[in-house]
């Protein structure tokens, strides 16, 4: 338990306490000749450059393409997932018949397939839609198919002994075993959708920050360069954030939520 003058130091302050001694080692690092800084500036002329970003329409316009793409392949990677773990989980013949070819595709990085995507769809944002859907959904699909699985015997038995349909028999007893679950998948599927959007418009050069991230890159433009960085890392703490509050406020009445906010 880490503590200052006898009181837990919260949480939020050791971590903008670590922000704080990067961005200081970033701004001294460079000016004492430790690195080079036209390859790495200080961390001023680095918010310089954000700032100036910032009062640019197309750098509105690029976060808005990415976030566009984050979200439309999150939720056809939820919703895809969350159908098909279901099923699957709930038909053993269907469980053993996918088994094998599940464990073959997941492994396969999605950037593998970014030749056969920019084949398909060229450079549009389709292109990099079809690496965020490819990654996240393995996230939520094997969450969902182990939630699934996770479901108690004896009330699975139940359902069946008292006929339930099999609709009502997921409502009542697989989906509040498996939503745990799915929202540990969507936590995951989120980052990772993110990631590939970002990596996908910088090598794809599909619009958004990812395409502006190389623009500055290649032109040289290294504080520039920087100043995105600092965007798809903030667009990333956001994403968590928004994912964790999602899940505690879905999950609230399980015991791992509740254990929290009572702590």
């Amino acid at each position: 338990m880490n503590r200052v003058s006898g009181r837990r130091t919260p949480a939020w302050a050791l971590g903008l306490a670590g922000v704080a001694t990067l961005l200081l080692v970033v701004e001294i690092g460079p000016r004492l000749g430790i690195v080079d800084a036209r390859f790495l500036p200080p961390t001023s002329q680095i918010l310089a450059a954000l700032a100036d970003r910032l009062g640019m329409p197309e750098f509105w316009t690029a976060l808005g393409q990415t976030l566009t793409t984050w979200v439309t392949g999150l939720a056809i990677s939820l919703v895809t997932g969350v159908v098909l773990g279901v099923v699957i989980g709930s038909v053993p013949v269907l469980r053993a018949v996918t088994a094998s070819t599940i464990e073959f595709l997941r492994p396969v990085p999605s950037v593998a397939l970014i030749p056969v995507a920019v084949l398909l769809y060229g450079t549009g944002m389709a292109s990099t839609l079809l690496l965020v859907v490819y990654a996240s959904f393995w996230q939520v699909l094997v969450q969902v198919l182990s939630g699934v699985q996770d479901v108690d015997p004896v009330a699975s038995d139940t359902a069946r002994s008292y006929r339930f349909s099999p609709l009502t028999r997921i409502r009542t007893v697989v989906w509040p075993t498996t939503l745990p679950y799915a929202m540990t998948g969507l936590r995951l599927a989120a980052s990772v959708a993110l990631i590939l959007t970002v990596t996908g418009e910088l090598l794809i050069g599909t619009p958004g920050i990812g395409k502006l991230l190389g623009i500055a890159q290649s032109s040289g433009a290294v504080a520039s360069m920087y100043a995105y960085v600092v965007v798809a890392g903030l667009l990333g703490v956001a994403v968590n954030v928004l994912a964790r509050v999602l899940e505690s406020r879905a999950l609230f009445w399980h015991p791992s939520v509740r254990g929290e906010v009572a702590a």
